[in-house]
Parts: structure tokens; C-alpha cells; sequence
């Protein structure tokens, strides 16, 4: 049976910096994919936003890993030429109340050492924005936009230069820990197997049915998954804003916020549907909604312009009503399995900070 150091499952942009992580530590690494290319799951159906780190809880995973991610990710993409802008991003209130809304998130993002944050004058954002409404707003500027693509394909050439390989339809279908270190069972049209010292869940959606295939993980240390669609509109013509443009969040999200990629477009989304299965649908009829809370900020939206783009599912840990979780990165010490790392929920910021939690697993398998 062949045998390699680090089996990584999922090759979306976080198994890909985990991969990247341990390859370069020196480790010896294989990544297995169930799909045929790489970020074919919630890597390719985002906003492709580097986030600043405003609305996270101090301490937590997501906090420490947005703020210092997003630090690693501006210097990456710098070093290997990856288009990447900073727009910067304002937060807006539209309505009395949302001024103590935004304090609030001006604090936190202080409190998680967010930089270059502040308040703006509303004449000064309808100056800078002039389509733009609020009675209060913050700008941070170190918010932007990123080639997720480009960012995938760079951590891949990393990897093999490092020595590292991916398996593409290679399917983990079952892991059993023996004699000191795993044994896979791999499905898809060449089934293989192989055995690792270290495993590490990646699989994004499908996080929690890998560790369903993993002994002796207790499924006490499996946490609920719960699917929250979220789809995008796209404008079409000219973007009518320079900067992102979010208004203060709701459950489940940030609201339906306005993105820019980077050849201008402007697309609007994502908004929440709690849903029981994967499914991309983009249902037309959702943009009804879409229409008040976009004028809330941009009084001058037209009537019927918003065409269907696409949609992506977060693979949340929490359900509507329910405080937010945090990342799951769960090492040895945390679920008593030797030689595991799993990680679960990692939704938004995963991609603004996956080089640190690349780092982050590569500690935790030293």
C-alpha cells in the first residue's frame, strides 16, 4: 500500500492553502478531489471579497484568521501577481437607528485590530459616492477584491513545486485509523488506497459526510451542517459606484451589499435562504426583494434591471435565529483522534483568510 505524510480532502482554496502549508513545511502531501478541478464548490460562488475583519467576535478564529489573512493575502497576491484591488468599502446607515449599529461595528473591527477604519461624513461619501444615500457611514479602506481563481492556481503551483500532487475524482469514501496512521479508501473511476500519518477534512460542504467516513471520530465531534443559499444579481451598463457598498448586516449575512469585479461589474447579493440540499438555483422571482433594500442606499436603481448571476450555499454551523459560529479547526487535543485535523463552517472570510488557516493546520500537524 503507498503511503504519504499529509492527505488533504478538498481541493477549494482553503484545502489548497492547507496543502500549500504543509508542502512547504516540507511535508510530503497528497489532497484528494472528489470534482475534477480544483474550487469547483463555494471557492468559485462568492463575492470574491477580501474582507477587513469588522464583523467578527473579538478572540475568535474568524477575527484572527480575517485580520491576519487578509495582511497575508494582500503580500501574496502582490508577490505573484494575482489582480487584486483595495476599493475600500463603505458601511452604510440609512435610518436613525443604524448609527448605533455601525459604532458597533466600528468597535469590534477595532477591537480585532482592524487598520485604517474610521467614520465618514455623509457629504463626504455622497461627495466620493455621489449615487450613494446615508445618513452615516464607515469607510474601510483596506477592504477589496480579489481573483479567487488566479489565487487558486497560484496555491496549486506552490504545492507541486513543493512536491505536493492532486488526485481529481478521488472521492474520500473511508478513512480507519491502524497501527499508527490512517488507511484511505478512495471511490471514483480509478479507486485507490493508501495510507497517511496525517488526514486533513477540507471538503467544505462536504466536511460533514467525510467525517461521517472517518473511525474512530465520535460524531459527538461532528457539528450540524446547515445550507444557507445565497444568490447574486448582476447590472448591467456601468457600475454606479466606485467602492463596495454594504449596509449594516442581518441574520444570517451581510445583507444584499454591492460587490465590483475586476472589470467593474457590479452585481448585488447575496441574500439567505435556509435550504435542506445543495442546490445552485437562481430563482429570478428573489430579485423582488432585492430592488427595496439596494434603494434603501441607491434611491436610483431602475426597475427590472437586475439579471440573474449565480448562486452559492454557506456551509454554516448555526440556523436562522441562532447566534453566529465561529471556524471549527479542530486539531488531536480537541476530538482525541491522532494524526486529524477537521475543519468545519468555514464560510465567509474563509477566503480572505486562508492563508492563515493554512498556517493554523500546519501548526496544529507539526
Amino acid at each position: 500500500m503507498d503511503r504519504v505524510e499529509c492527505v488533504v480532502v478538498g481541493a477549494g482554496v482553503i484545502g489548497l492553502a492547507v496543502a500549500r502549508a504543509l508542502a512547504t513545511a516540507g511535508r510530503e502531501v497528497l489532497v484528494l478531489e472528489r470534482s475534477r478541478a480544483i474550487g469547483t464548490g463555494t471557492s468559485s460562488r462568492n463575492s470574491e471579497v477580501v474582507h477587513g475583519g469588522l464583523y467578527y467576535t473579538p478572540g475568535s478564529l474568524k477575527a484572527r484568521l480575517c485580520v491576519s489573512g487578509r495582511r497575508l493575502l494582500h503580500a501574496y497576491c502582490a508577490e505573484r501577481g494575482i489582480a487584486q484591488r483595495k476599493l475600500g468599502k463603505f458601511v452604510v446607515g440609512t435610518r436613525p437607528e443604524h448609527e448605533a449599529k455601525l459604532a458597533q461595528i466600528l468597535a469590534t473591527a477595532q477591537a480585532n485590530g482592524v487598520e485604517n477604519i474610521d467614520w465618514i461624513e455623509p457629504r463626504a461619501a455622497i461627495a466620493a459616492e455621489p449615487a450613494l444615500r446615508c445618513l452615516a457611514a464607515l469607510h474601510s479602506r483596506e477592504t477589496g477584491i480579489v481573483d479567487s481563481h488566479g489565487l487558486m492556481l497560484a496555491l496549486q503551483g506552490d504545492l507541486e513545486r513543493a512536491g505536493g500532487t492532486i488526485a481529481f475524482d478521488a472521492p474520500l469514501e473511508r478513512a480507519t485509523r491502524a497501527g499508527g496512521h490512517w488507511r484511505l479508501a478512495t471511490g471514483g473511476a480509478a479507486p485507490f488506497a493508501l495510507a497517511c500519518d496525517w488526514l486533513v477534512n477540507c471538503a467544505g460542504l462536504q466536511a460533514q459526510d467525510v467525517a461521517a467516513t472517518i473511525e474512530p471520530l465520535p460524531a459527538s465531534k461532528v457539528p450540524r451542517l446547515v445550507l444557507a443559499r445565497g444568490c447574486y444579481f448582476a447590472l448591467p451598463g456601468r457600475a454606479p459606484f466606485s467602492r463596495l457598498i454594504y449596509p449594516v448586516p442581518v441574520d444570517g449575512g451581510l445583507g444584499v451589499h454591492l460587490t465590483l469585479d475586476l472589470a467593474g461589474q457590479a452585481r448585488f447579493g447575496p441574500d439567505v435562504e435556509w435550504i435542506d440540499r445543495l442546490d445552485y438555483t437562481v430563482d429570478g422571482a428573489r430579485a423582488a426583494p432585492f430592488y427595496g433594500e439596494i434603494r434603501e442606499y441607491w434611491p436610483a436603481l431602475p426597475d427590472g434591471v437586475l439579471q440573474p448571476a449565480y448562486a452559492g450555499i454557506r456551509p454554516k454551523l448555526s440556523g436562522p435565529g441562532e447566534p453566529a459560529r465561529d471556524f471549527v479547526i479542530d486539531g488531536p487535543q480537541a476530538h482525541g483522534v491522532p494524526g486529524l485535523v477537521n475543519l468545519f463552517g468555514i464560510e465567509s472570510p474563509g477566503l480572505t483568510a486562508c492563508l492563515a488557516i493554512g498556517a493554523e493546520v500546519a501548526r496544529l500537524a507539526a
